[in-house]
């Protein structure tokens, strides 16, 4: 199995995600401060994150901020954006080949469970995952279950089998959401096997909701977060960078 020593500390790990400029658009996400790629790579920097999750075009024009901050990149290699409508497809962007290039320390893949067009998502990732295990690089898939198929898609049995499909793929660790229920992530963390899993940071919170969330994510077997919207929005984004690790890290 590819190390994750790189993008983890003593097992465990956080990373700062920054791929919702994408996914969401700049008028839902964004304010002065954290529209600037520059702001988000200083927090990585000074909060010291296990990764930086980037698409090609950041990770290309903002590289030598991001080589200098020592802070490991996560390439995303597809993605879409919210205005298209109907079954979701998360469309290939870049290549291990690029990630290599631009210096990642691992790359992440989106597949929607459920979606009709699945099968594609899974082709792909089936190639980079192969090409990527050739390079040593980890590959971390975002498994989330979309599509007019899925009814609730933080239910126990989705959370689960996102973590089982992450698994049998070869994932080397799988990113799901949390559904708010303790046992149901635990008997998700059971299903994912060998696969390691860290948990989406999800929409902004109150500080108090949110750490509350992360000590019962902890508690339930995951190896951590990747979280953005609740750090790079916050008034104090050392400051909850602080307490979540002191959750993750005690």
């Amino acid at each position: 199995m590819v190390s994750l020593n790189k993008i983890t500390t003593k097992g465990k790990a956080l990373y700062l995600a920054y791929d919702q400029g994408l996914e969401h658009g700049p008028e839902m996400e964004f304010n002065d401060f954290n529209v600037d790629p520059l702001y988000v790579i200083d927090i990585a920097k000074r909060g010291k994150y296990n990764g930086i999750v980037f698409q090609k075009g950041i990770a290309e024009k903002y590289n030598k901020e991001i080589k200098k901050s020592k802070i490991p990149l996560i390439l995303k290699l597809n993605g879409r954006t919210k205005l298209v409508k109907g079954e979701p497809l998360s469309a290939q962007l870049a290549t291990v080949k690029e990630a290599v290039s631009l210096g990642a320390k691992a790359v992440g893949f989106t597949i929607y469970l459920g979606s009709k067009y699945e099968e594609q998502m899974f082709e792909e990732f089936a190639n980079i995952q192969r090409e990527a295990h050739e390079k040593k690089l980890p590959v971390i898939a975002w498994i989330y279950p979309r599509g007019k198929a899925i009814k609730n898609d933080i239910s126990r049995e989705n959370l689960a089998y996102s973590a089982r499909t992450a698994l049998e793929i070869g994932a080397d660790m799988a990113k799901i959401k949390y559904g708010g229920k303790k046992d149901d992530l635990k008997w998700a963390v059971k299903s994912g096997g060998r696969c390691k899993i860290v948990i989406a940071g999800g929409i902004k919170k109150s500080e108090k909701d949110f750490l509350n969330d992360v000590k019962d994510i902890m508690d339930s077997g995951v190896i951590g977060l990747a979280i953005g919207r609740n750090v790079w929005k916050s008034k104090d984004p050392l400051g909850i960078t602080k307490k979540v690790k002191k959750i993750i890290w005690k």
